[in-house]
């Protein structure tokens, strides 16, 4: 009990001097995910400053997995953008939400744990990254969710929702506890996107 009582503490600490940077990825972080449940085009925009805000945090925590990862969506919230502008409409104006096959998942599956598995040894032997193997599979998970995403392809919430429980624990560990919240929330959020858009692709695919 006594150890639970320090660490609500020293997240209310932590609160009182939160850094408007982490405010700042914190609220456009939700924002992102509330309107990418929705399909709407503002996730896009909202997404580039949170990236550009958590940037600099994973600089300074020396997540070096996890900067090179936003680097990364800096570029795919930009094709994404493009995508969902451009690409073939639906009846409502939309890009529709579609799925891949199975093999393609299992093979997207079985190259990410490759990529996790090279990325988290060249972190270890060759910086001093602090949780190598962990920070590599929130970031290689990420680049899969995040390619699906932009596709509009609705396993991307699969990816998403593992991504979303590996990073709880890994920012409250570095003490990052904002962020963890925010990816508490996103846990809830991820589940509630991938039945929104089932909804959406079943509706479509009924007409």
């Amino acid at each position: 009990m006594i150890q639970e009582g320090s660490y609500i503490s020293e997240i209310l600490d932590y609160a009182r001097f939160l850094n408007s940077l982490e405010l700042l990825g914190l609220v456009t972080g939700l924002l992102a995910v509330w309107w990418l449940i929705r399909q709407n085009i503002l996730t896009w925009p909202a997404g580039i400053i949170y990236i550009l805000a958590s940037l600099i945090i994973f600089w300074r925590e020396k997540l070096y997995a996890d900067f090179a990862l936003h680097i990364f969506f800096l570029a795919m919230n930009i094709y994404g953008w493009y995508f969902w502008s451009y690409a073939k409409k639906s009846e409502n104006h939309k890009v529709p939400v579609t799925q891949i096959n199975w093999s393609t998942l299992v093979i997207l599956t079985l190259l990410s744990f490759v990529g996790i598995a090279l990325t988290g040894y060249f972190l270890s032997e060759f910086t001093d990254a602090a949780l190598p193997y962990w920070d590599s599979a929130t970031t290689v998970l990420s680049i899969t969710g995040m390619w699906l995403m932009a596709r509009k392809k609705i396993e991307n919430w699969y990816f998403w929702l593992i991504v979303d429980v590996l990073a709880t624990g890994i920012y409250y560990y570095k003490g990052i506890y904002f962020y963890s919240i925010l990816y508490i929330i996103y846990i809830a959020l991820a589940v509630s996107g991938y039945l929104s858009w089932k909804s959406s692709m079943n509706k479509r695919m009924a007409l």
